[in-house]
């Protein structure tokens, strides 16, 4: 299975914000959306990073209620890993894995096209497991 199937599944609509929005502003989306990660992007849907709820909430405690008026950019990954579409559900679980993050932007010749979750992979992969388990069942029944 691959993430081309996943967003095929789930739709490939992302939720971005610009690097100049307040962290406050951002916060309040997630909440709103009911997300844990926006995906910052430049014009074109370049990324430019991804802002975390984590992220938000480190800025919190390293400087205070103050550090929501700053503006995104100042707290998100500007070093993001990506997937393609043509990805395996094991690479990007590993890929997660490895980084110990949940979300994944897809990108698609330099633009985003997509975003997928820890949430969607392990979902997936239950899918997967369930449905090789219900073949091997009928191949048992019919031998």
């Amino acid at each position: 299975m691959t993430v081309k199937a996943i967003l095929d599944a789930k739709g490939r609509d992302v939720v971005t914000v610009e690097p100049e929005m307040s962290l406050a502003q951002a916060a309040q989306l997630l909440g709103e959306k009911r997300i844990g990660a926006v995906v910052v992007t430049k014009p074109g849907d370049k990324i430019a990073g991804i802002l975390s709820e984590r992220d938000i909430v480190r800025q919190i405690g390293l400087r205070g209620a103050v550090a929501l008026d700053e503006p995104v950019s100042s707290a998100m990954t500007s070093k993001v890993k990506t997937c393609q579409e043509g990805h395996t559900v094991n690479q990007v679980m590993e890929l997660m894995t490895r980084g110990r993050f949940r979300h994944l932007p897809v990108e698609r010749e330099g633009k985003l096209a997509g975003i997928v979750s820890i949430g969607d992979v392990v979902k997936q992969r239950i899918e997967d497991v369930e449905r090789e388990a219900d073949e091997i069942r009928q191949y048992i029944a019919t031998a």
